[in-house]
């Protein structure tokens, strides 16, 4: 998850519990972003990000913004990043606390002709809200272009803000290249999670993520429709492809067969960073493929996270290492008081629906004593990297080395947007800042 375990740590992490313990499983990559094995073959359908918060410009709304295929270059052409035509992209909201969706929303995509020799980056798609046995498409929809230059996509702050459509009933959506709000120096946590400008809770880190792109849904969904006695909903995010089955039958005495498809969950992701650190590489995909209702058979990687023990064995901190019931209420049934949804283990990102947004955030959320950010709810600015540094290394238990942890980036590197969908423009393809002129 990118939140309670460091950024990518996977690499790292690994070799570090080579170190101390002998061969282990790998993690994958920074913050949902190839997380898995099969998924990081398939990029177009993993989900790298999920948020969900209270914003300050539209406080009646819950705001839920998931991103889709990790570090999209700007200059991608000639055929540019998209969502997939053959996936289907879902939210999900649970309720009741049963870890079980009682609210989706579906979208699907429809790609255009492209032109000359260039593919078209603008799509259709449809949203499909999802209450039980009913099924009501409450929106039609088209994304705006990639951000590809100025010549083929002028005034693109425009362009996106013209791809903003209205829900049925209310509420609005919008889909399509975004910035990456998320914020994270992965090529110091890759090299043995090291720290650029020890300890790390004064600045000095860079943003691997700077300059790169993802693919977004944003939704925007009126509190009245969700809100109920405990006020407390839990989100995550899945993508789902069709798998082929073929079905032995029997006509006339005859043996026949039919093919019939169906549809299969390939990714999910709640709160961030879960799938990449806590969960082991040989149940990672299996994991990619269950309903949050099923967790509790990952209980064990919760209460012993193995970043603790490399915390332990790189800087010797102490940090306590088993019966971390303290992750277990953070990452798994929200904390008594914030955003409990009872006593169901589930990975889902909890926010509590009656804690009002506030405009001075504090980037480390609850830990900086402001609990309408993470782990209530997560919003993009919340700095997860720094707090999930800290929460393995024991600041809900008071150890010390919960205070000093970071990896020293502290905000992203363009400011996000103040409205709806809130994550900045795409960085332009002509403009490409990884890009070196020569003279």
């Amino acid at each position: 998850m990118r939140t309670l375990v460091l950024a990518a740590i996977g690499v790292a992490v690994a070799f570090a519990v080579v170190l101390v313990r002998g061969p282990a499983p790998q993690a994958g990559t920074a913050s949902s972003h190839r997380e898995a094995p099969l998924i990081a073959e398939d990029p177009s359908a993993d989900t790298t990000d999920l948020y969900a918060f209270r914003s300050v410009d539209a406080p009646n709304n819950l705001t839920v913004i998931a991103n889709w295929i990790p570090a999209e270059d700007p200059a991608a052409g000639p055929n540019w990043y998209r969502f997939s035509e053959r996936a289907r992209y879902s939210i999900k909201i649970d309720r009741n606390g049963d870890a079980k969706p009682d609210l989706t929303y579906r979208l699907r995509f429809k790609n255009r002709d492209g032109s000359l020799f260039l593919g078209n980056t603008v799509q259709d798609y449809v949203v499909t809200r999802v209450r039980g046995d009913e099924e009501v498409v409450v929106a039609r929809g088209v994304t705006p272009p990639n951000n590809i230059g100025p010549r083929t996509t002028p005034n693109y702050r425009q362009l996106a803000d013209s791809a903003v459509t209205n829900l049925a009933g209310g509420g609005k959506v919008f889909a399509g290249q975004r910035e990456d709000a998320f914020f994270a120096d992965i090529g110091a946590i890759f090299d043995l999670v090291a720290i650029r400008k020890p300890p790390g809770n004064a600045g000095g880190g860079k943003d691997f993520f700077a300059g790169y792109g993802v693919h977004g849904i944003a939704l925007q969904i009126p509190i009245a429709q969700l809100d109920d006695g405990d006020h407390t909903v839990g989100v995550w995010a899945t993508t789902e492809r069709t798998r082929m089955r073929i079905k032995q039958y029997r006509r006339n005495g005859i043996r026949r067969f039919r093919h019939e498809k169906h549809w299969v969950q390939v990714s999910r992701l709640g709160n961030p960073l879960i799938n990449e650190v806590i969960i082991p590489t040989r149940l990672k995909d299996r994991w990619n493929a269950l309903s949050p209702d099923a967790d509790a058979q990952f209980l064990q990687y919760y209460r012993e996270p193995l970043l603790a023990a490399v915390i332990n064995q790189l800087y010797g901190l102490g940090v306590p290492e088993k019966n971390r019931d303290d992750l277990v209420a953070v990452l798994l049934t929200g904390v008594p008081g914030l955003n409990s949804t009872g006593p169901k283990l589930a990975d889902m990102l909890r926010v509590n629906l009656s804690i009002a947004p506030t405009a001075s955030p504090n980037r480390l959320g609850v830990f900086g004593g402001d609990t309408a950010g993470f782990p209530n709810g997560r919003r993009l600015g919340d700095d997860v990297i720094d707090i999930a540094e800290r929460a393995v290394a024991g600041k809900l238990l008071g150890h010390p080395a919960g205070d000093l942890l970071g990896d020293g980036v502290d905000g992203n590197d363009v400011a996000n947007l103040t409205g709806f969908p809130y994550e900045n423009d795409p960085p332009s393809g002509f403009d490409n800042t990884k890009g070196q002129q020569k003279p």
